[in-house]
């Protein structure tokens, strides 16, 4: 066999049907495609590559996939202060410093939050839905290497007196037919637009429906926020009679192609339509941890588990883009929260990283484990870092003892985009210095005060 790259003496953590791990394995990769995994006894001499790795250092895992993430906000980390409220700190501060950056800033921060995920692991991710200059955040993408999702900013609920909401409904549904026409993804693209609406109280019925019709006949999937506080269900209920997932149920956009992220304060009856539907949910611990959400104390999500929800993580806003630290929360918190050290296994945490979340982003058949046949997406943990040694239990110690700082090398469709700790793609210091001038620059044309509780000068 013919093979562009062969890594021999791995250990690979394949996430594959049977989930094998094989301590001694070998991986071969041609053009964009993974064209054999197995034990290195047997991989090895039937494989002739121009490239061959010596692996015997690394943990190798396939690409992690985030299921949102605002790229945007690279440009003002750190910036938003953490002790507000839900409200103020959607109102006041990150609906404005989104909105107010030009389209070089947003390409800026698209291109900054590629290279934090590619550098930690992630090699596809779909997008929260905050991207107002789509095509200069595309073609920013395009040039890190990275897989992706990704749609512009869309609502079109009428909330003040004298808007025209058949008008807003229309430029909303409009927006989403142009995106999809010119970022298809339906044959294999690395990326493409999706339908991403804001979600919550944002979208009224008609646009509900239409963003679902036009997900389907593009062969795209549609993602939204909803639940992360008490607010959703609260206006929901007053202005449908019905709880935010019951009235989606009763619009018919419910499904395995939506994917609803945060979902803390979901009942019973909801978590039933979610399961009876195939509905994503897409876990954000993290976030959901520094904006006081209540997951611990509200969260229902041991119950989706149970219910066959298909459950996957994000990271949310730019704080990290390190997915594997909310692999260890989502390992841990509800552990702590039901006082049972058998809820979500570290396994299962992978799993929503992996698996799952190329499941709902509909990619299931092309990436998300080791499989022959499957696109080259691809990582390699170094062990020789003392958070991996003695290596002992790769998945265990993957999720509670390593972190994205031990990636060395990505793969994303056969192509290396990190080599040795640096990504191929980009000039990284020149990207450091560019951001670091333009985010001062922002936040202070932003007008929004600096909240620092201990002054730098």
């Amino acid at each position: 066999m013919q093979a562009d790259t062969l890594i021999a003496g791995a250990t690979l953590v394949t996430v594959d049907a049977t989930r094998r791990v094989i301590a001694d394995g070998a991986l071969a990769i041609d053009a964009d495609r993974i064209v054999a995994v197995g034990p290195a006894a047997e991989i090895v001499p039937a494989v002739q590559a121009r490239q061959v790795i010596d692996g015997r250092r690394f943990v190798v895992t396939p690409g992690f996939i985030n299921g949102h993430v605002h790229i945007t906000e690279a440009l003002f980390k750190g910036f938003m202060p953490e002790h507000l409220g839900f409200d103020e700190s959607v109102w006041r501060w990150a609906v404005p410093l989104h909105q107010g950056q030009t389209a070089a800033e947003q390409a800026l921060g698209a291109r900054m939050s590629a290279l934090a995920m590619l550098r930690t692991g992630t090699t596809c991710f779909l997008e929260a839905g905050t991207v107002l200059a789509l095509d200069a955040v595309m073609e920013a993408l395009h040039q890190t290497g990275i897989r992706a999702r990704v749609g512009r900013w869309v609502l079109d609920r009428a909330f003040a007196p004298g808007d025209d909401q058949g008008a807003m409904t229309d430029a909303a549904l409009a927006l989403l037919r142009d995106e999809l026409d010119r970022y298809p993804g339906h044959d294999g693209q690395r990326i493409a637009a999706w339908p991403l609406l804001i979600g919550h109280n944002t979208a009224t019925d008609a646009l509900w429906q239409g963003a679902r019709r036009l997900a389907d006949a593009h062969g795209a999937g549609i993602s939204a926020h909803m639940s992360p506080a008490p607010g959703d269900a609260d206006w929901y209920l007053a202005n449908t009679g019905r709880r935010p997932v019951e009235h989606l149920a009763r619009l018919g956009v419910l499904g395995p192609g939506l994917s609803l992220t945060h979902m803390v304060h979901a009942d019973a009856a909801e978590i039933a339509l979610l399961a009876e539907t195939g509905t994503n949910v897409i876990h954000c611990p993290s976030a959901a941890l520094k904006g006081g959400y209540g997951t611990t104390r509200t969260g229902r999500f041991p119950e989706m588990a149970e219910a066959g929800i298909n459950l996957l993580l994000g990271t949310d806003g730019a704080d990290t883009a390190d997915l594997m630290r909310p692999m260890t929360l989502m390992a841990g918190l509800f552990k702590d929260a039901r006082c049972d050290t058998a809820v979500f296994p570290a396994r299962r945490a992978l799993e929503m990283a992996t698996v799952n979340a190329a499941r709902a982003l509909r990619l299931d058949s092309q990436i998300g484990s080791l499989a022959v046949g499957k696109k080259a997406d691809l990582v390699l943990h170094d062990t020789e870092r003392p958070e991996w040694r003695p290596l002992l239990n790769p998945v265990d110690q993957l999720v509670w003892c390593a972190g994205g700082g031990g990636v060395h090398s990505v793969w994303v469709d056969g192509q290396r985009v990190v080599e040795d700790y640096r990504c191929t793609t980009i000039d990284e210091a020149a990207l450091y210095e560019e951001i670091q001038q333009a985010a001062e620059a922002y936040v202070r044309r932003s007008g929004l005060p600096p909240v620092v509780p201990w002054p730098v000068p």
